[in-house]
């Protein structure tokens, strides 16, 4: 039996049940391939719908779009309220393999951030550019631990402690029980998309770590290498450790406008390589696709079986050239793979 065909009879066979019973409405179904899924199986298959809420997005110019009682670009007047973002709905696909998950995301997004503080060569010095990535994360987790779980919920109520400045390595989102664990998949257009991977790492009552320990993002900034230097890294004194094709700057010719990457990133090793990521934007919006191992070899990483015993809860949160006030999803959301 062909992918079309497996599709049509799943759809028809919801409609024949959802005549008798009501269907579940926060799930995510992946089909069985026996291969991995061709940009065809990926346009035939329909999407589960996702909406994401509360974060900020990024305009080239806000100010004209605040209302006049707004004093933030975000939040709303005190007196009145301010015209509050407008969600983001999030397209997922889902497919499976005996060996592997494959995931597709999609959303709106008309400016494509990928580029975390780089360097511009002005024809004399380098400057740093105060821009920020978009990303996504992906949180999974145990229903045997988070019955509820939905993602705005374990960010801001009292399971989570949050502090810090943003969704990154040095968030310092954690649990309050000692006995729980979050699964963490964090892809951002800048830093993790460079070499093709989203960053496997989980939250437990310490807070946010890579699976395996150390970081593998570190600034591409002279003064951040001088243990004793009294200069603020990524000022006006600094300079690029290296340029983008990874060589030291000096006594190199470079056209003014030319580009160095802001942090250097490590490949990741061991189970924080988990999960291979490969993006794209197009038409103003991103399409982001995943794909990791089903059965994992961490214990503290969730694995993907079929049935719906065997289904997982998750989160979702969308980052629009920010690292802290990101878009999440508010509803519980479950990915079931069909057996």
């Amino acid at each position: 039996m062909n992918l079309h065909r497996v599709i049509l009879t799943f759809f028809s066979a919801l409609t024949l049940i959802s005549s008798c019973r009501e269907i579940p409405a926060d799930r995510l179904y992946a089909l069985k391939l026996e291969k991995p899924p061709s940009e065809t199986d990926w346009q035939r298959t329909l999407p589960r719908t996702v909406t994401v809420r509360g974060g900020r997005p990024h305009k080239e110019n806000p100010l004209p779009d605040i209302n006049e009682d707004t004093v933030h670009t975000s939040t709303p007047s005190c007196h009145h309220g301010g015209q509050l973002p407008d969600p983001i709905r999030v397209e997922m696909k889902a497919f499976y393999t005996e060996t592997d998950l494959y995931l597709r995301l999609v959303w709106r997004d008309p400016t494509a951030d990928t580029a975390l503080n780089p360097w511009i060569f002005d024809g004399e010095k380098w400057n740093n550019e105060p821009r920020l990535q978009d990303g996504l994360g992906l949180i999974w987790a145990d229903p045997a631990q988070f019955s509820d779980f939905t993602c705005a919920r374990s960010c801001h109520i009292d399971d989570f402690g949050v502090s810090g400045s943003g969704f990154h390595a040095g968030h310092r989102m954690k649990l309050a029980s000692p006995d729980k664990v979050l699964d963490l998949w964090s892809w951002q257009a800048d830093l993790t998309a460079r070499l093709g991977f989203a960053d496997d790492r989980r939250i437990d009552e310490e807070g946010m770590h890579g699976d395996l320990p150390g970081e593998i993002f570190s600034r591409n900034s002279r003064m951040a290498s001088l243990q004793n230097s009294t200069d603020a890294p990524f000022g006006e004194q600094d300079r690029p450790l290296v340029d983008a094709d990874g060589r030291p700057p000096g006594g190199r010719f470079y056209a003014p406008g030319t580009l160095a990457p802001g942090y250097l990133v490590s490949p990741p090793h061991g189970s924080r390589a988990d999960v291979s990521a490969h993006s794209r934007h197009e038409n103003g919006r991103w399409v982001l696709t995943l794909r990791r191992n089903r059965i994992s070899v961490d214990p503290l990483d969730r694995s993907f079986l079929p049935g719906e015993g065997n289904a997982t809860h998750f989160g979702l949160a969308v980052m629009d050239h920010t690292l802290s006030e990101h878009y999440a999803s508010t509803l519980r959301e479950t990915l079931v793979l069909l057996e």
